[in-house]
């Protein structure tokens, strides 16, 4: 049995957590876009836009769950729909990679990489991810629109109860998900952010707090590939061995959704122009304040 009321709750947390955040920092790297970007801050918005797609969409899946994971819309809207919703989940996961990759080599080749990190090469690079991203996922489209002469009622389900035909072109291709757009990303965030840690300090004249940003730059990362990424795509693994979509595939949904609210974290620990900007300041002003409001009404009770 599937509870559809706690994938609707998620689903609800997650836009009203991840909206406000991303619109935050897609106005923020915009602005640095119109000024002085950075290969960095190109990355980051294009790691915002698709977290902001992925938002725009995620309405048609709660009413999906409000109706009991049932789709009574066309099934033109549920192949557009699942498109953006799966594309931007995997252009975030290779957006990551090449955030963690442009950090690495920044630190390994500070003089020979300094002389190649051009704007232009992270906006083609984003092209290129966007691309593979959208050319993966338009098997969405050739599932969804695959003739089935045997039907004879129309579907009321959205992407879901494939035939025999269907599966043997989507569970391998899923597999292929699975290594490529998941643990090839994830091998390279883990290679690039253990030897960033191991640069940082290995040089002491680097300060603690650029050390402790590179470690949680890593720890954040690290946990939406791990908490966020890898229970869906272990579903692909999973559902090609056994020749079938697993029932708990549903789920393995929810902690994905919630990468669109980690990827602020990801922002304040690897960009100095979102950790500088007027809203971000005042959140921590309005942290500080309140921290020590409560010290000094701790102070006060102990003196009493």
């Amino acid at each position: 049995m599937i509870n559809y009321w706690v994938i609707l709750s998620v689903y609800i947390l997650t836009f009203l957590i991840g909206l406000p955040t991303n619109l935050l920092a897609i106005c923020t790297f915009a602005k640095k876009l119109g000024d002085k970007p950075s290969p960095n801050d190109i990355l980051l918005f294009n790691l915002t836009a698709s977290d902001l797609l992925f938002l725009l969409f995620l309405p048609f899946k709660m009413y999906e769950a409000a109706i009991g994971m049932k789709w009574y819309l066309s099934q033109s809207l549920c192949s557009i729909a699942s498109y953006f919703f799966f594309t931007t989940i995997y252009t975030s996961s290779l957006l990551l990679m090449a955030i963690a990759t442009d950090r690495y080599l920044g630190l390994a080749f500070p003089i020979k990489y300094r002389l190649l990190r051009k704007p232009l090469y992270a906006a083609v690079g984003s092209g290129i991810i966007w691309l593979v991203s959208a050319a993966h996922c338009s098997i969405v489209f050739i599932i969804v629109h695959m003739p089935d002469p045997n039907a004879t009622v129309p579907k009321v389900v959205c992407y879901e109860n494939f035939t025999e035909k269907q599966k043997k072109i989507l569970l391998p291709v899923r597999l292929e998900f699975f290594v490529v757009m998941y643990m090839l990303p994830l091998l390279v965030s883990i290679f690039c952010y253990i030897n960033c840690i191991y640069i940082l300090y290995s040089r002491p004249h680097i300060t603690k707090e650029k050390k402790q940003r590179a470690i949680g730059m890593a720890l954040c990362t690290l946990t939406i590939f791990l908490l966020c990424f890898l229970p869906y795509n272990l579903s692909h693994l999973v559902g090609f061995s056994s020749n079938n979509s697993p029932l708990w595939r549903y789920y393995t949904l929810l902690p994905s959704t919630l990468n669109t609210c980690l990827d602020p974290f990801v922002f304040y620990f690897s960009s100095s122009t979102f950790r500088k900007s007027k809203t971000v300041s005042l959140l921590k002003r309005w942290c500080f304040r309140c921290k020590k409001t409560r010290k000094g009404k701790t102070d006060f009770e102990v003196m009493t």
